[in-house]
C-alpha cells in the first residue's frame, strides 16, 4: 500500500492540509477544525502540555508526520519528496480507502490508540475524501489486567487465547469470561472468573439437558441443524446497545432459572448467539472438569449414582444416620449435587467433579 499512501499524501498536499519541510511532508492539524473531537481534546490544551521537543519543521507542535526521510538501513522508498518511508497512522487511512471506501460503518481499537493514532486518521482521511465520514462508528476497548494488574511480559502474566487452549480451558470459558464485562470497562482475567464461568455454563447445558429438549451426545451436535433456535429479543436488545455484552449475560441467567418452554429455547438460541455453543463445540466441553460429555449423563455413571441415593434412602428409613451421612458427604466430596425433594433426592454435576473419589464410595 506504499503506492496508495503516497497517492493521499499528495492529496493532503494538493488540498493544503498537508506540507513538505526538510524531507517531511506533515500534516496541518489547524486546517482540520474537527481535530481532537474524538479523544475530547483541544489543540490549545494539547500544545500547553507538550512536554516533547518539537521539530523546528512543523509549523505547530501537533501537527504530525506523513513521510519521513530514511538513511542508512532504515527501510525506504523513493517518492516526489525524496527517499524515505510513510508515517505511523497514513497507512490505515489508505489502507481502509483502497477496501472500504470512503465511509464505513465501524472502526474499533484499544483505548490507548484513540489519541493520537485515531484521531489523526480521522484527520488525514476526512480531508483527502471530504465527501465520506470515515468511519460512522467507533468502539474502543479497555485494557485486559490478569488479577488486577496490568498485562505484562515483564510480569510474567502476559498470556494468549491459544495459551489458554493448550492448557485445556475450552474456548466457550474464555468467551464468557471476556463477555462478562462491557468492552469499554476494564476487564480482569481471574482465576475465579474462569471456575464461575465453567460452573454457570455447566448449570445451563444440565438445564438445557432436564428440559423438553432432546439435548444428548447421541444427535450432538445434529439437533441444532433440526430447529431454529431464536435468541431472546431482550438478550438481542442488549447487544444492540453499544454491545452490551455483560447486560445479554444477565438476563440469560434470568433465563436459567425459567422452566417454561419459551424460556429454554430463547436461552438455548442466544447461547448460540453469543458462541457459548455452536455445531463447532467440542463434545468435550466440559472436559475440563474430568466430565468428558455433554447433555445426557453415561449410562454406567448415572447408574452408579442412583444406586448410592438409592442405599442412603434405604439407610434413612432404616434410621442408619450414620451411614446415610456418609454416602451423602462422599458424593458431596466428589462433586455431586444432592437436594432432597418431597419426590426424592435431585442430582446433578458439580464444579468440581472428581470421579476417583465416586468410585472410593461403591
Amino acid at each position: 500500500y506504499i503506492g496508495q499512501m503516497k497517492a493521499m499524501i499528495q492529496t493532503l498536499i494538493d488540498k493544503g492540509h498537508a506540507y513538505e519541510a526538510e524531507g517531511h511532508v506533515l500534516f496541518d492539524v489547524n486546517s482540520y477544525g474537527a481535530y481532537g473531537n474524538l479523544s475530547g481534546r483541544k489543540l490549545a490544551d494539547m500544545r500547553a502540555g507538550e512536554r516533547v521537543a518539537v521539530a523546528e519543521c512543523k509549523r505547530d507542535p501537533m501537527d504530525f508526520v506523513l513521510w519521513k526521510p530514511s538513511t542508512g538501513d532504515q527501510p525506504g522508498w523513493e517518492s516526489p519528496w525524496g527517499y524515505g518511508r510513510p508515517g505511523w497512522h497514513i497507512e490505515c487511512s489508505a489502507m481502509s480507502l483502497d477496501l472500504l471506501g470512503e465511509s464505513f460503518d465501524i472502526h474499533a481499537g484499544g483505548l490507548d490508540l484513540q489519541f493520537p493514532h485515531h484521531e489523526n486518521e480521522i484527520a488525514q482521511s476526512c480531508c483527502a475524501n471530504p465527501t465520506g465520514k470515515f468511519a460512522n462508528y467507533w468502539l474502543h476497548n479497555e485494557m485486559l489486567q490478569v488479577e488486577g494488574k496490568k498485562m505484562s511480559k515483564s510480569l510474567g502474566n502476559f498470556f494468549t487465547v491459544k495459551d489458554l487452549l493448550d492448557k485445556g480451558v475450552p474456548g466457550e470459558v474464555i468467551r464468557f469470561v471476556l463477555l462478562s464485562t462491557h468492552y469499554r470497562s476494564p476487564m480482569d482475567w481471574t482465576e475465579k472468573k474462569v471456575k464461575e464461568a465453567e460452573a454457570t455454563l455447566r448449570d445451563w447445558l444440565d438445564h438445557l439437558k432436564s428440559s423438553h429438549l432432546h439435548f444428548s451426545d447421541q444427535n450432538w451436535p445434529i439437533y441444532l441443524n433440526d430447529k431454529t433456535y431464536e435468541a431472546d429479543p431482550e438478550v438481542i436488545s442488549a447487544l444492540c446497545d453499544d454491545l452490551n455484552t455483560h447486560g445479554a449475560i444477565t438476563r440469560m441467567h434470568k433465563l436459567a432459572k425459567s422452566n417454561d418452554i419459551a424460556s429454554i429455547n430463547a436461552l438455548l438460541g442466544s447461547m448460540i448467539l453469543l458462541g457459548f455453543l455452536s455445531n463447532k463445540t467440542d463434545i468435550d466441553l466440559l472436559s475440563f472438569s474430568g466430565i468428558s460429555w455433554i447433555g445426557e449423563y453415561p449410562h454406567d455413571l448415572e447408574r452408579t449414582i442412583l444406586s448410592l441415593l438409592e442405599r442412603r434412602q434405604e439407610a434413612r428409613r432404616q434410621k442408619d444416620f450414620a451411614l446415610s451421612d456418609n454416602i451423602r458427604d462422599g458424593l458431596i466430596a466428589a462433586g455431586i449435587n444432592v437436594t432432597d425433594s418431597p419426590d426424592g433426592p435431585e442430582w446433578s454435576i458439580g464444579a468440581n467433579f472428581d470421579l476417583s473419589k465416586l468410585e472410593g464410595l461403591q
